[in-house]
């Protein structure tokens, strides 16, 4: 059930594109709160808003913000550009023009990813470190792409993230495949997001995510990052480089997530269904390493894939040095090392595989 509430804005804070944070008052208590223009209209000091309020009331933290439905009072919207629907059937569907309908020929015509890396990464906060070692590897004129996935947050717009790394010059281009709808590109699938990425907006390397906040649920197959195994195998399918980046941290409380994370080994022995070459972070605590690449082992995947060990710091080293910061369950790169350079040996891995496809085709 959604959880509605009436307040009145009292503060426009920052604004990104697609999306603006407010502060509302509710009934005498001051809320945070986040509105999409492109959705609800303008918002301005004063007005009354409809909220949906239903994950604060559950204490959820990722996506614990108020959400504006509706400015009383205020039509809003444009003209539809396009003809396909995303958040479909509901309140706020919107519709878009998708590659699919605007690269529709292009699409048809391609030959598939033609050896592009294409990095799966199972959290949002990953695509840094893996942009970073990219850029790191291949050179600053490579381009990294984006492409997110509808597996939890919906609206780009509720990235913080993606506009710093494009800012920054480590993503060069972005777009929202499924249900989720708001890059400068839209895809009706990941298939056509893939293909989009090459065809329309030439990347060299290719990051595939979901948005902000993944939904896990204890149990083995109710994990939203599981996709990422269906990614895999369309990348491979089309033509593309298949790189999984692992979900490694050694901060993580959760001991399911500890060391090698079920997600990754899950997705890789029993999702994945094509062979992957898989980055393993070259760890410099010896207990660590010896810790992943176990688990590695007892689930066979040496079997399977080509496992590389890569170290993954260069890419913390670009983040750094382009002031970019990033975190993963408010932890930073010095609070949870592990994580960052798993993802970081991703890119770095990616971004090696593209300098050498681009020295073959000259």
């Amino acid at each position: 059930m959604i959880r509605l509430r009436r307040g009145v804005v009292t503060s426009v804070g920052a604004a990104r594109t697609g999306a603006v944070e407010l502060e509302v008052d509710l009934a005498g208590d001051s809320a945070s709160a986040l509105a999409y223009p492109e959705l609800t209209g303008p918002v301005e000091i004063g007005d009354w808003v409809v909220l949906n309020t239903t994950a604060v009331t559950l204490g959820l933290g990722t996506g614990g913000v108020h959400f504006v439905v509706a400015v009383e009072g205020r039509e809003s919207g444009h003209e539809p550009v396009g003809h396909v629907m995303k958040a479909r059937y509901t309140p706020m569907q919107t519709a878009v023009r998708t590659v699919e309908e605007s690269h529709a020929e292009i699409l048809e015509r391609s030959e598939g990813l033609r050896g592009i890396p294409v990095v799966v990464c199972p959290l949002h906060s990953m695509i840094g470190p893996v942009a970073a070692g990219a850029k790191r590897a291949a050179g600053a004129a490579t381009r990294v792409v984006y492409v997110m996935t509808d597996g939890a947050a919906l609206p780009g717009a509720f990235s913080r993230l993606v506009p710093a790394l494009r800012g920054a010059g480590l993503l060069d281009g972005w777009i929202t495949c499924g249900q989720a709808f708001g890059a400068e590109l839209e895809a009706v699938t990941v298939w056509t997001g893939l293909l989009g990425a090459v065809e329309v907006l030439e990347a060299d390397v290719i990051v595939v995510g979901d948005g902000p906040g993944n939904l896990g649920t204890e149990t083995t197959w109710g994990v939203s990052a599981l996709a990422g195994g269906n990614t895999l195998n369309a990348a491979s399918r089309l033509g593309g480089k298949p790189i999984p980046a692992l979900r490694v941290s050694f901060a993580d409380p959760r001991e399911r997530h500890r060391g090698l994370s079920h997600h990754s080994l899950t997705i890789l022995r029993d999702v994945c269904m094509v062979e992957a070459t898989v980055p393993i972070p070259a760890l410099h605590d010896p207990t660590q390493r010896v810790a992943v690449w176990d688990a590695l082992k007892e689930s066979k995947l040496e079997d399977r894939h080509q496992l590389v060990e890569v170290d993954g710091r260069p890419a913390l080293e670009e983040m750094a040095a382009r002031g970019v910061e990033v975190t993963t369950m408010g932890r930073r790169v010095q609070d949870d090392p592990a994580f960052f350079e798993a993802a970081g040996a991703a890119g770095v891995l990616a971004g090696r595989m593209a300098a050498e496809s681009r020295r073959w085709r000259r």
